[in-house]
């Protein structure tokens, strides 16, 4: 519960960022959380007080917060996304997502035209796991606990029921495609078409800040929609068998989930920072295990310089086979994946030198 709470604005040139603070009760006193990020996004967050203290403290720590702040230009709005803040941040829960693989245009018009497989958006976001208990817990890919906005929690409490959700979160909105637990029973064995059957029954379309994500049957669904959301510049699709179970982790290759994307991204280690420049350089690790270079990005005014050794979500045309990205553009830091996911096996490289082993 915030006792206390801001949200302020820093908007200059291209960026657009949003610093939201607040005073929490917890068991034993009060913590004062924090979240921040690009307007829009989904908040990365923290807390300036690791155990409860005095409510009296709490405040100071607080003001002392939006003091600093407002130093460096950041000034109140009227309309913000508060964060429900958690002590219990980064702890393993044990739950994680599925992850896909990628098919290329070769493989895709079978899959828009095979009945086995359906379609639904693949969302341009934060790949968010909720469960929902005694509690509402968000859980991202590496199955670790993460703050989330307050209106998804406030909207996952509406359900009314235990649950395990499967979806992505932009901004205060939670975009849900899958169901893998209701009312304490485990639907991950289950094929897709019931779970997804039974997600439909749970929320409708959605409830206030969590919405469904609609999938495509037919051949002729499929093609319409698959149109329209590369007309909008979605991010892309995923292919779904109906029959196929929910399996936690990436198969080797292939699997009953498919991506497509309509534009090219990948997540590479920050190997440098170039000297005098806002520019890093790039890096994955290769067939062998050994880190190979794949060229510099830029890193845009409005993103902070990223450190030696994170990772950085980039956004290119495609990469030549020698090594480098064609037309990088930084993104910024993925912190919910772990290093050893850069590797060449993510990279989409020129069309005309593609073969079986560029993805």
């Amino acid at each position: 519960m915030n006792k206390e709470s801001t949200t302020l604005y820093y908007r200059s040139g291209s960026s657009d960022k949003v610093y939201h603070a607040a005073v929490d009760e917890r068991p034993g006193g009060y913590v004062v959380n924090f979240a921040y990020g690009r307007r829009g996004s989904t908040l990365q967050s923290g807390t300036k007080t690791h155990v409860p203290v005095s409510f009296d403290d709490a405040q100071k720590i607080y003001n002392k917060l939006v003091r600093e702040k407002t130093a460096k230009g950041y000034t109140p709005g009227a309309n913000g996304t508060p964060y429900s803040g958690t002590e219990n941040a980064q702890r393993s829960t044990g739950i994680l997502p599925q992850l896909l693989n990628p098919v290329d245009e070769r493989q895709l018009e079978k899959l828009l035209n095979d009945a086995d497989y359906w379609m639904q958006e693949k969302k341009d976001g934060r790949r968010v796991i909720i469960q929902a208990g005694d509690k509402i817990t968000g859980i991202n890919r590496k199955g670790l606990v993460i703050a989330l906005p307050e209106s998804i929690v406030n909207s996952a409490a509406k359900i009314g029921v235990p649950f395990i959700l499967d979806g992505e979160a932009i901004g205060d909105t939670f975009h849900t495609f899958d169901l893998l637990e209701l009312n304490g029973v485990n639907l991950r064995t289950r094929p897709f078409k019931e779970r997804y059957t039974t997600l439909v029954a749970l929320i409708g379309t959605g409830v206030d800040s969590i919405e469904l994500v609609p999938v495509g049957r037919t051949a002729a669904e499929k093609h319409a929609d698959f149109s329209r959301l590369k007309a909008d510049k979605a991010e892309g699709v995923v292919f779904k068998n109906a029959d196929a179970p929910y399996t936690p982790g990436r198969p080797a290759s292939g699997g009953p989930q498919l991506k497509f994307k309509f534009v090219t991204t990948g997540t590479f280690i920050v190997a440098g920072v170039n000297a005098g420049k806002r520019s890093v350089g790039l890096e994955v690790f290769n067939a062998e295990g050994q880190r190979q270079y794949v060229g510099n990005v830029t890193v845009p005014p409005n993103h902070k310089m990223p450190k030696v050794g994170e990772l950085a979500e980039i956004r290119y045309l495609y990469c030549f086979r020698e090594g480098c990205l064609f037309q990088p553009f930084y993104l910024g830091i993925r912190d919910d994946i772990d290093a050893n996911a850069c590797t060449v096996a993510q990279l989409k490289f020129k069309p005309e030198e593609d073969d079986d082993t560029g993805v």
